[in-house]
């Protein structure tokens, strides 16, 4: 088993992952999607979640191990926790707002100038959190270009926001893997697969496409 299934059937086990195609469900922010993301989960789950951990740090060795790591918050801080300490690095993380007290920090940890720093992510959806721990960490100082994550949805705006951002995207595995083994484990049928598959080339009128609007 690669990692990439090893991942997948892992996050659809415990329901980090969870498929609805026929009922969707309704985000914050009014789109309907008939695939859902927890990452959170995994702290749960300490067997899962250290061999999680052991991909991410396998990831980072061949991209380059950075000075530090850096955690968006708040998903993507434990995972950055327990990652900087496999791979014995020193670790920081980023406030959506600078603190209205004290010293005002947008970044908490010690970050030097100049310093390689690679953002951990725990999914990548438009890749707004990560892009913005990412430019944190540059007006601070810091250099980075890798962002890594546990899983994407490999939307065409995450990729096209990245690349506006001259910055590397990485992940252990993406949606269309993870639909694949959702088949094959059957969490659901292939034409229920290719449903969810169209929401992700074009999530925005998916709604309307499908019949649900």
């Amino acid at each position: 088993m690669d990692s990439n299934e090893k991942v997948a059937k892992i996050l659809l086990e415990i329901k980090a992952v969870t498929l609805s195609p026929r009922k969707p469900y309704r985000f914050v922010s009014g789109l309907l999607s008939p695939i859902y993301t927890d990452n959170r989960l995994l702290m749960s789950y300490p067997k899962y979640r250290r061999e999680i951990v052991k991909l991410l740090a396998n990831l980072v060795r061949k991209i380059g191990k950075p000075d530090i790591i850096a955690g968006t918050a708040t998903a993507g801080v434990a995972f950055a926790a327990w990652l900087s300490e496999e791979l014995k690095l020193p670790m920081v993380y980023t406030r959506t707002q600078a603190k209205d007290h004290g010293r005002g920090k947008q970044v908490e940890g010690v970050l030097k100038k100049g310093q390689k720093v690679l953002v951990i992510e725990d999914l990548i959806s438009t890749g707004k959190s990560g892009l913005e721990t990412l430019s944190i960490i540059r007006k601070n100082g810091g250099k980075v270009d890798d962002v890594v994550s546990i899983f994407s949805y490999t939307l065409p705006q995450s990729l096209q926001n990245y690349q506006k951002a001259k910055a590397n995207l990485y992940y252990l595995v993406d949606a269309p893997s993870l639909l694949e083994v959702a088949e094959k484990e059957r969490y659901i049928k292939e034409n229920e697969k290719n449903v969810i598959l169209e929401w992700i080339k074009s999530p925005i009128d998916w709604e309307k496409r499908m019949g649900f609007g």
